[in-house]
């Protein structure tokens, strides 16, 4: 696998990523699109699969996050956001022509992802989310009723059963150990509420959730998916997985069923 990166102007700067690609020519298109306070260097183990079934995969660190400009994890319009991953989108489309393009967003990525679907849903094949925030989130309502945001991190057990997922976050420097900021969950709680309030998509989604998801709790998120539910849309939860299902001890499983639904939605492969 192929892996250069790529830079381009965003609302808040510079932003940059990462593209990855085979050897064998593709024939879809896949951004990935990252959650809170991570970047998109943690994802190349998702992108090798994708990339095996036939994708070149292209993703971004957001505003704030990763090696991208901004102040880190400072996010005041998460419209803009989904505006710098369109950009991505037509920089992807610009270089593989004609190709379909699906979307894959993880945790505030699924929110992203969940609301691009909604202003750019008509151009795009399907979308994946895993472990998204939607609906209502009780750790973002709880931490807008303090005066004081506490300088608490990500607790890392919550992420995987594999205690090295854990450890390898803790040991990203790029990678936000810092307390969330105010204006971000107040950015993110506005889209929660324009989601919800703009409903269903067309687009055909597949929504996955880990059923020990303690950081983003699936009933939370299960009763925001509802409002956006389309009738190409889908579901399917993992027992005792935690957030990162992507990370988890059953990452083989999650990702053939992120792989298999992508391909279910692409046009015909034509016979050789």
């Amino acid at each position: 696998m192929d892996e250069s990166e790529l830079e381009y102007d965003g609302h808040g700067g510079v932003i940059r990523g990462r593209r990855w690609s085979g050897d064998a020519p593709a024939d879809h298109v896949v951004l990935v699109v990252h959650g809170y306070g991570e970047h998109v260097g943690r994802y190349p183990h998702v992108a090798r699969r994708l990339v095996d079934d036939g994708a070149v995969v292209y993703g971004a660190d957001h505003v704030g996050h990763g090696r991208s400009d901004g102040e880190r994890v400072l996010v005041t319009e998460f419209e803009s956001v989904v505006d710098d991953v369109h950009t991505l989108e037509q920089r992807a489309r610009d270089e593989n022509p004609g190709l379909p393009v699906a979307v894959v967003g993880h945790s505030m990525g699924g929110l992203i992802a969940a609301r691009y679907a909604q202003r750019y849903g008509d151009g795009l094949a399907c979308v994946v989310l895993s472990g998204p925030v939607l609906g209502s989130w009780g750790a973002m309502e709880g931490l807008l009723a303090a005066d004081e945001i506490p300088d608490v991190p990500i607790d890392p057990s919550t992420l995987s059963r594999d205690p090295a997922v854990g450890e390898a976050y803790v040991a990203d420097d790029l990678v936000w150990h810092g307390p969330f900021k105010r204006p971000t969950i107040v950015a993110m709680q506005r889209l929660l509420e324009a989601i919800t309030a703009s409903g269903p998509v067309d687009v055909p989604m597949l929504d996955l959730h880990g059923e020990d998801d303690r950081l983003v709790p699936m009933a939370e998120s299960r009763a925001g998916w509802a409002a956006i539910r389309g009738e190409r849309s889908s579901e399917r939860s993992y027992p005792g997985a935690r957030h990162e299902i992507f990370n988890e001890t059953n990452q083989d499983d999650v990702l053939t069923d992120v792989v298999t639904f992508i391909r279910s939605h692409l046009p015909r492969r034509e016979a050789i």
